[in-house]
């Protein structure tokens, strides 16, 4: 098999889908790599080190597809790059299925058999495919480095000569992969550290970080299955605000990672709670993308409301895209080794992971969930 690995065209978007290292393994593999040129640049990566590690370099996006079998992205496609693709050919990358009807329509209508990348279960023997937890750990990671630059304070203690200055405090909503990560850093940065989540799990995983878990007063948890946060109740919504409210007017920096898979990120921070913060505050929005933890989060941009600025984080894994791209090129080396055998595809559409994961082929929208929420039926 052929992959294609393209240079994203999203603007600020660094990473890139396969590294130089990840081409000696897969052509061990009987996989063969071709690279559009300069598709590793942003992130480090030369054209020489892709040769040097036995891929070809194709001139264009076009010349690439036409050569391979497969090709993987970072980012969503769009119409465009999905009409661009070979029928019967395979995709992998993120397409945010559930809410994305038009582009899993245009997938089954190319014959594409396409895999997407954040749908991959949450499963022990997923674990090394799993691009949305070491994305979220890059993106958890950078948002503490951004706020600690943009907050006019000390994230540390310090004891000087001039006086002790008291640590900052960080308040983390949503304590999943990206959370963690960013209670990590804050801890490591030496600040006072708060958490909140839904999922009652969550609790021993912040204090185990250090960092002080935040609790509703109420018995429901919000865990799926697959370890997702899902929608809470409205007592419980009613709650959580008035808890979170009080915290949110005593940090320095409030790090906002809260997801819902599938739907909107819930309002977390309000344009009132905001008010209330101290002048000088940070809020980072992780969550900006599927429409932001804060209601006056733009994304893409930085911006001062009621004297708190405001990162709309949209980018955030780009700034460490050697590192990010590292990683989703090791998790797509394991997921290409899933899906082949000998360097041909070969899978079994029931097995889990790929029941999860693989949204289209020939022709046909075959992910239950996905065809549940396209409003398609059960699959034959």
């Amino acid at each position: 098999m052929k992959i294609a690995v393209l240079k994203e065209t999203a603007a600020l978007e660094r990473r890139v889908a396969i590294v130089p290292d990840s081409v000696k393994r897969l052509r061990a593999k009987k996989v063969d790599v071709i690279v559009e040129r300069g598709a590793g640049e942003s992130s480090l990566f030369a054209d020489a080190d892709y040769e040097k590690e036995g891929a070809t370099l194709a001139s264009s996006a076009a010349e690439a597809i036409a050569a391979a079998d497969a090709v993987m992205r970072v980012r969503i496609p769009s119409q465009a790059d999905v009409a661009a693709l070979k029928e019967g050919s395979l995709f992998f990358g993120p397409m945010a299925p559930l809410s994305s009807k038009e582009l899993v329509e245009a997938l089954a209508g190319r014959k594409v058999t396409s895999f997407a990348v954040d749908f991959i279960p949450r499963t022990t023997v997923a674990q090394m495919m799993d691009v949305l937890s070491s994305q979220a750990t890059a993106a958890g990671y950078h948002a503490v480095v951004a706020a600690a630059a943009a907050l006019p304070r000390f994230f540390p203690m310090l004891i000087t000569a001039a006086g002790t200055i008291a640590p900052a405090t960080c308040l983390v909503l949503g304590a999943g992969v990206a959370g963690l990560s960013a209670i990590g850093m804050a801890r490591r940065l030496g600040a006072r550290v708060e958490a909140f989540d839904v999922r009652k799990v969550a609790k021993e995983q912040v204090e185990s970080l250090g960092a002080k878990f935040i609790e509703v007063d109420s018995t429901e948890d919000a865990q799926t299955e697959g370890g997702y946060a899902r929608e809470v109740s409205d007592a419980y919504r009613q709650k959580q605000a008035e808890v979170i409210a009080k915290h949110v007017a005593k940090a320095d920096a409030v790090i906002c990672t809260a997801l819902v898979q599938g739907k909107k990120a819930p309002i977390l921070v309000t344009e009132e709670m905001v008010k209330a913060m101290k002048p000088g505050s940070v809020i980072v929005d992780l969550a900006v993308e599927q429409g932001g933890n804060c209601p006056l989060s733009e994304a893409g941009k930085t911006v001062v409301r009621h004297g708190v600025t405001i990162l709309g984080a949209a980018d955030l894994p780009s700034h460490v895209a050697v590192h990010a791209s590292q990683m989703w090129s090791r998790n797509m080396e394991k997921l290409i080794f899933h899906v082949t055998k000998d360097g041909e595809p070969k899978f079994d559409a029931e097995e889990e992971i790929l029941r999860g994961c693989m949204i289209t082929r020939d022709g046909s929208v075959v992910q239950p969930r996905v065809r549940e929420a396209l409003g398609l039926g059960e699959s034959s």
